[in-house]
């Protein structure tokens, strides 16, 4: 029983749900995002349910981003088969605003004229987030040729050491390295554990001082050809701190509380449990982008 602990306790992260609300010191609150066709969700025992957000943050959370903010995250799409055809639009009421996905008003603008953007808020310190990722792949995979990923990190949780991971984030794709160290970041901090923040072999977060640092995390990079002392310069440049800043803002304007939350085109914004699962996220992704493609 005590050699499986480990495994249940990640098992209990990568179902967490990471809120803007802080619970200082405790696990992620937790949130059993179902990835069948179910919309319903059962909390774990002991925590809080984060609902899908039908408006902009809580009280307390910065004025939104004015509508000359771009989105702080470009692409992050690497080189891959031919796109998709474009999916027609059909609306046969499957997906209602307002339950399944959300109006953000007013609509922000995106950083890819000419394109439908599709951005996944996020933090590799999130494990719903990293439970989440490898369907946000799939999104990325599906997208027609008119439509494009981008990905914006959240740093709403400095009590589980996000900020570094959105910095980290942005000093990689200042670096040209997000394409091949994206999914790699979500290993190092839940699978191996040298980034995480959390214990991963017991539970609850790690003391402070062990908590991973920004020289940690240039070691990372290191294996993927980055200079460790470029990558704390480029981290910690005025550039990657505007890139934060404008990512806070516009994560704001969005109206999202929780991670991992998609936005479709500026426009609309939706949880894997607002539309049912990690599944229906997936079509309801591509619904999005049909009725944006068709100007609907």
């Amino acid at each position: 029983m005590l050699k499986r602990l480990p495994f249940l306790c990640a098992a209990l992260l990568a179902l967490a749900a990471c809120s803007h609300d802080s619970n200082s010191g405790g696990a992620p609150q937790a949130t059993a995002a179902a990835a069948t066709g179910s919309s319903a969700t059962t909390p774990a025992a002991g925590t809080s349910t984060t609902t899908p957000a039908s408006a902009p943050a809580a009280s307390g959370s910065a004025a939104p981003a004015t509508a000359g903010t771009a989105a702080a995250a470009p692409a992050t799409t690497a080189a891959a088969a031919p796109a998709p055809a474009a999916t027609p639009f059909v609306d046969n009421g499957t997906w209602v605003e307002g339950k399944h996905y959300f109006r953000i008003d007013p609509a922000q603008p995106t950083s890819h004229p000419g394109k439908i953007e599709v951005t996944e808020v996020f933090s590799y310190g999130c494990p719903a987030c990293n439970s989440f990722h490898s369907t946000v792949d799939r999104i990325a995979k599906g997208l027609p040729s008119g439509a494009v990923m981008n990905y914006l990190a959240a740093s709403f949780r400095p009590d589980e050491n996000w900020p570094l991971y959105q910095r980290a984030f942005y000093a990689a794709q200042a670096l040209g390295v997000v394409d091949k160290t994206h999914d790699a970041m979500y290993d190092a901090v839940w699978k191996s554990g040298e980034l995480s923040t959390y214990n991963l072999k017991s539970s609850g977060l790690k003391p402070h001082a062990a908590w991973p640092t920004i020289e940690d995390v240039a070691k990372f990079y290191a294996k993927y050809g980055v200079d460790p002392k470029e990558f704390v310069a480029v981290a910690n440049s005025f550039t990657v701190n505007t890139q934060m800043k404008r990512a806070d803002d516009l994560m704001k304007a969005y109206g999202v509380d929780s991670t991992p939350t998609m936005i479709v085109n500026g426009k609309y914004r939706f949880t894997a449990s607002s539309a049912g699962g990690y599944p229906q996220a997936i079509e309801l992704t591509q619904w999005l982008v049909a009725k944006e493609a068709a100007g609907k």
